[in-house]
């Protein structure tokens, strides 16, 4: 019987020959990555730190995003406190202010690679699975201890294997087909459980698979992971990372799931998960007209070059209805440039939006685009929970680029077929 994707990775970081869903083993991450919390972090293990120091200092990568720049006092002293905390300990992978949302930076500056052990504080490191990367959250305590032993242990998941068929259609996106499956399996029908996408993959573009890995653990998921096929050699080469400098890993053709399911890509529509759950999905065509007042181009999910140029692509030569205000947030500083020299920018600018700088900001309710009470917000982000956006008060619509903006044109949810 062969293994599955997440049992070789694990296998293998385990020293072992072979290892069974249940299993505990304990492996040593190729990185750990934090964020704005790794002042938070740090403040648990001080003592150790001044007595040890980091076990390596290439292991934690560190991106300043969540709150940037800083919105008051706090926020500021917390980013202080992270660079002395880098200075001091002599971290080699620091991205401060400006850089780019955590989980676009990772990969971009390939930190994650096929076959590589990546794990993160934050729920949404599972992104990383779209460069065939074992890539998964932790919590801060186990970060704070795996920055002092580099070592942590890790339960085997069982694998659902999901094979993809076809061609998405014109107007649909790859944020439409994973809520799609979010909404078949539930927000907890994969919990613990590795996803891997078998199939047509090569149809899907590497922020297809980034948008898709990404919400991963909305579905319950331990791990999302893609196969490192030429799409993923590409992409990798157009950032520098030479082909000898990973080695991908993927499942057997015997491998043993736990459950498997078929998506026709031709049959997916767009659709909108509603208040105040990911999974509360539904086609756009059966609550069309609804009113919202603020729309969320961007996030980790959303804030690629192409994602913003299908958007620019409805907008441009249009406005957005007065009563609607567009936030554009990309991703990182070189998605910001890429789209500032094509003409992406200019045309969602002229378009009514609101360029706001890259990180992560209205999507957690941190600042710059907090809701008010009864506003309701169509965004292109990963979570709708309630008070997501600062306000429990409002309510969080999840969609597609091109369903926001095709939808700010008229500041009622629309369908992004009916746009030409």
């Amino acid at each position: 019987m062969g293994s599955t994707f997440a049992e070789k990775v694990l296998a293998r970081g385990a020293g072992l020959d072979r290892v069974v869903p249940g299993q505990i083993v304990t492996v040593a991450p190729d990185h750990l990555l934090t964020h704005d919390n790794t002042a938070a972090i740090v403040g648990k293990i001080e003592e150790d730190l001044t007595r040890h120091g980091i076990v390596r200092g290439d292991l934690p990568l560190i991106v300043l995003d969540h709150v940037v720049p800083a919105a008051n006092e706090k926020t500021a002293a917390g980013h202080h406190k992270i660079r002395e905390f880098v200075a001091a300990q002599g971290v080699e992978n620091f991205y401060d202010v400006g850089v780019g949302i955590c989980h676009q930076v990772v990969v971009e500056k390939g930190h994650a690679l096929p076959g590589k052990i990546v794990v993160g504080s934050d729920s949404h490191t599972c992104s990383y699975g779209a460069v065939n990367a074992f890539a998964t959250g932790i919590d801060r305590t186990e970060a704070a201890v795996l920055l002092l032993t580099g070592e942590t242990w890790l339960r085997v998941p069982p694998t659902i294997r999901m094979t993809l068929a076809g061609q998405l259609e014109h107007a649909v996106s790859a944020k439409d087909l994973v809520l799609t499956i979010i909404g078949d399996l539930s927000a907890g029908g994969a919990t613990y459980q590795a996803v891997e996408f078998h199939g047509d993959v090569a149809s899907l573009s590497m922020d297809e698979r980034f948008t898709i890995a990404n919400m991963g653990i909305e579905m319950g998921a331990k791990i999302a992971v893609f196969p490192a096929d030429e799409v993923t050699r590409r992409y990798l080469d157009s950032i520098g990372v030479d082909r000898s400098s990973y080695e991908p890993v993927w499942a057997d053709p015997d491998a043993r799931y736990a459950r498997e399911l078929v998506y026709d890509l031709a049959q997916i529509e767009p659709v909108v998960a509603l208040p105040h759950t990911v999974d509360n999905v539904r086609p756009v065509r059966e609550v069309a007209g609804l009113e919202f007042q603020q729309g969320l181009l961007g996030t980790c999910t959303n804030g690629r070059l192409s994602d913003l140029r299908s958007a620019a692509e409805v907008l441009r030569g249009r406005s957005v209805d007065p009563g609607v205000r567009l936030l554009i947030l990309p991703a990182s500083r070189d998605v910001l440039e890429a789209a500032l020299a094509d003409g992406t920018v200019a045309a969602l600018v002229a378009a009514g939006g609101v360029l706001l700088p890259p990180g992560c900001g209205p999507c957690l309710g941190a600042h710059q685009g907090v809701l008010a009470p009864g506003e309701r917000c169509l965004s292109t982000a990963n979570r709708n929970f309630k008070g997501r956006m600062g306000c429990k008060e409002a309510e969080i619509y999840l969609a597609s680029p091109r369903t926001v903006a095709a939808s700010a044109l008229s500041g009622r949810l629309t369908d992004p077929r009916s746009v030409g």
